[in-house]
């Protein structure tokens, strides 16, 4: 299958640069996955959407303010870090900017000495290890010195940092947000509950492979980055009550989606509690085995995310919906709308 035909046309303005006044105030496009019928509402009356007995699974990971601007202690050069993940104790893999002047043993001093790193070694993609030091708790530290780290077709300054992150964000962790979860507020939280909806979390640590563009031609050769997940045991169980009692497993956004459909393959349609890596890819022809909707937001053109979508939903089905998407000026990608597939 050819990556070029999940292509699409999308102009720029259309990409949307800050987040609203309210998050429930996007606007919401309702896909029928079996006959690809579309209706057009707002974010708000997702309610109208849900049942009694119905589950929505959100993914808890909180957005590391992991971009860090520093100088380096021999030159004063200035150097850009991005941590994408911790591998042992105060080591983390990053990304550099300028990387052509970080060698192993390389030191970089951030807010006047603060925070320290030291050059231990490299990793994929032309990444580099960091053995970090400092002063009480690195989560601190990094909330003082550390800026979101927005997706590169943001261009705008973020004024509250929040809201790059979703409001029942926990579990520290992710190098970018599960955005689909953006829509929501505690109250419309609160308002779905009280319908008698489930709510069950779990947590996927957003890696910046989102962001990576597919680079072959053919879909069968692209390899996925690999994501931290973990699923409670609370979650676990409530999730196989929900679908024993004929409810609909209803997942906000693709990491909620790739859990769970990485347990379910596991065992055999199955949720059980744990905690792992997955570098499951999800294209046409996947059969679905944990959800029965979902709901995103709009993706870039043949993105490993779109492909996602098309596998719920058809190709035909959501190249049509992205189309109306287009001609009736939606929102796209982090901070635009919404999209529910049910």
């Amino acid at each position: 299958m050819k990556v070029d035909l999940f292509d699409f046309h999308l102009p720029e303005e259309l990409i949307a640069q800050v987040p609203l006044a309210d998050r429930t105030s996007s606007r919401l496009m309702v896909l029928d996955k079996e006959n690809g019928n579309i209706r057009h509402d707002i974010f708000k009356n997702i309610t109208s959407y849900l049942k009694k007995g119905d589950c929505l699974v959100l993914n808890d990971t909180r957005v590391l303010p992991a971009r860090l601007f520093g100088e380096k202690k021999d030159t004063g050069a200035k150097i850009e870090v991005l941590l994408l993940k911790q591998t042992e104790g105060d080591t983390w893999e990053t990304l550099v900017k300028p990387a052509k002047r970080v060698k192993e043993g390389t030191e970089i001093l951030f807010g006047d000495g603060l925070l320290k790193a030291i050059c231990v070694g490299t990793s994929d993609h032309g990444g580099r290890l960091f053995s970090f030091r400092y002063e009480g708790i690195f989560y601190e530290v990094l909330d003082q010195l550390g800026e979101m780290p927005l997706p590169p077709y943001i261009k705008e300054q973020l004024d509250d940092q929040e809201r790059y992150q979703t409001v029942y964000a926990k579990e520290r962790g992710s190098a970018a947000a599960p955005t689909a979860g953006l829509h929501f507020t505690e109250e419309l939280l609160e308002e779905i509950k009280s319908l008698g909806v489930h709510l069950a979390f779990i947590t996927l640590h957003v890696g910046l492979g989102t962001f990576r563009p597919v680079s072959v031609d053919d879909v069968d050769e692209h390899e996925m980055h690999s994501e931290f997940y973990q699923v409670s045991e609370e979650t676990a169980r409530l999730l196989n009550e929900v679908r024993a009692n004929g409810g609909r497993i209803i997942t906000v956004g693709t990491t909620s989606t790739r859990t769970l459909e990485t347990i379910a393959s596991k065992y055999d349609g199955k949720f059980v509690a744990g905690s792992g890596w997955t570098s499951i890819f999800i294209f046409p022809g996947y059969e679905f085995k944990a959800i029965d909707g979902m709901i995103t937001n709009f993706h870039l053109p043949k993105s490993t995310l779109i492909m996602l979508v098309s596998a719920l939903a058809g190709r035909e089905h959501v190249l049509k919906a992205y189309e109306t998407a287009v001609k009736e000026r939606y929102r796209f990608f982090s901070f635009g709308d919404a999209m529910l597939l049910i």
